[in-house]
């Protein structure tokens, strides 16, 4: 029996170190050569750490939301035969990289010694350590109580028994740490609730609807949730500011869209909203270049593009992403919306490579129905403009002296004050507006 070490690879394009998002292995089981071990994060982009070997694992090297180097030691895998450390080679791992500061240059040599594979393998076992989440409630005692804490939003697993008897109890079950088979909440875990809130709340409250909550939980920022965070931190620390709203009445593209999902959406497929939105971006976007364009602010370029590769903010289980549609003045409606469609999927499965989420020049930014009446979006750096649109509502509006009911859209549209006018980005907008507001003219060039 041997050992084998598997060391972070080389991912390309300069990356010198990755983000360990998750494990999908423990010390001890068996894997098979090309099963995934574990997932990496570089940028937006994540990518699976495959076994070279069968075996099994007896060490991980590192834990997750850990930044490690390329080159510096993933996990160690028992093989048969001699694997690729030999036992007089080393005893102790390489040490695992530093979190956020390391480099390849930190990775540490593994130490001499003459020990055998045994002594190799136990001096490695112990897992890395996973960050756990603070208890929803303290016993009176001072200690937490073994019991497994659900993260916001999780539904709590009871009998109907238990959700009765908390319902009179006027208890809500999600606060309620369970010690039940994969955190389930026993009658126990309801009475012992009970009673540690009876002794913090103030006299003569009864309903525990409107006792003293003491949970708390602590949330590791990784993976892409840290990487959308240092984005945005540096976006709004390089990036001046500035919004611009318009109101736009989307009334006839509105009737368009909704004759022409009527005659073609079987066959082509149904059109939303955004495909009209991109392609007045395209068109307006030739008479200002200004805004389709990234800004090197280290060396003072703007560089304009005459491509239009148009960013789509798109919301996922782990955190906000951006697909980017390639060269988007080449594509007519329906090939407009099936790209979208295929690039959303793609970002919210996490199969979207590297190149599908970077070089956006322009960005789109919705929430949809949830879109509000204004939005300050802020800039994908280093781009310079962003285009928010939010919800669409039924208003009543004056058209030629009279009161008339139109569907009626908000474009908050983000840019870098450093080089777009504020003029400039009114007309760039105002042409966007004129174009949804005529939708004919989408079509005549």
């Amino acid at each position: 029996m041997g050992i084998h070490i598997i060391k972070m690879p080389d991912i390309g394009e300069g990356i010198a170190e990755v983000e360990l998002v998750a494990w999908h292995v423990k010390v001890g089981d068996r894997v098979a050569e090309d099963q995934i071990l574990a997932d990496v994060m570089t940028d937006k982009a994540t990518v699976e750490i495959p076994s070279s070997v069968a075996g099994k694992v007896l060490a991980l090297g590192g834990a997750v939301g850990q930044v490690m180097a390329v080159g510096s030691e993933v996990i160690r895998i028992e093989v048969d035969g001699a694997g690729n450390l030999k036992p007089e080679s080393a005893v102790a791992p390489a040490k695992p990289a530093q979190v956020a500061t390391n480099a390849v240059a930190n990775a540490k040599p593994v130490v001499a010694t003459t020990e055998p594979v045994a002594a190799v393998a136990a001096a490695f076992a112990k897992p890395a350590p996973v960050p756990t989440s603070t208890p929803a409630a303290k016993a009176s005692n001072g200690k937490a109580p073994a019991a497994l804490v659900r993260a916001p939003g999780d539904k709590p697993i009871a009998s109907p028994a238990v959700r009765r008897q908390a319902w009179d109890l006027g208890v809500e079950l999600q606060f309620v740490p369970g010690t039940g088979t994969a955190g389930r909440i026993t009658h126990e875990d309801l009475q012992a609730y009970v009673a540690r809130a009876a002794q913090a709340q103030p006299a003569g409250v009864a309903d525990q609807r409107y006792a003293q909550r003491l949970d708390e939980q602590t949330v590791p920022v990784i993976g892409l949730r840290r990487k959308i965070a240092q984005k945005m931190q540096e976006a709004k620390r390089r990036i001046p500011h500035f919004t611009y709203v318009e109101e736009v009445d989307m009334t006839e593209l509105e009737a368009l869209r909704v004759r022409l999902n009527a005659q073609h959406g079987k066959e082509r497929g149904r059109l939303t909203v955004l495909p009209f939105l991109v392609r007045a971006i395209v068109l307006a976007a030739r008479s200002h270049p200004e805004v389709n364009a990234r800004y090197d602010d280290e060396a003072a370029v703007e560089t304009r593009f005459g491509a239009v590769h148009l960013g789509i903010a798109t919301q996922t289980q782990g955190g906000l992403m951006v697909p980017v549609i390639r060269h988007a003045e080449t594509l007519d409606m329906w090939a407009c919306a099936a790209e979208v469609l295929r690039l959303s999927e793609a970002a919210r499965s996490g199969k979207a490579t590297r190149d599908e989420l970077t070089g956006s020049t322009i960005t789109i930014t919705s929430l949809g129905a949830l879109g509000g009446i204004v939005s300050t979006p802020v800039i994908n750096h280093p781009e310079v403009a962003i285009v928010g649109v939010n919800r669409m509502v039924e208003r009543p509006m004056v058209r030629n002296g009279a009161v008339v009911v139109r569907q009626m859209m908000n474009l908050s549209s983000s840019f870098d004050h450093r080089v777009v006018d504020g003029m400039n980005a009114a007309e760039f907008v105002q042409k966007i507006r004129g174009y949804l507001e005529c939708p004919a003219t989408l079509f005549v060039e």
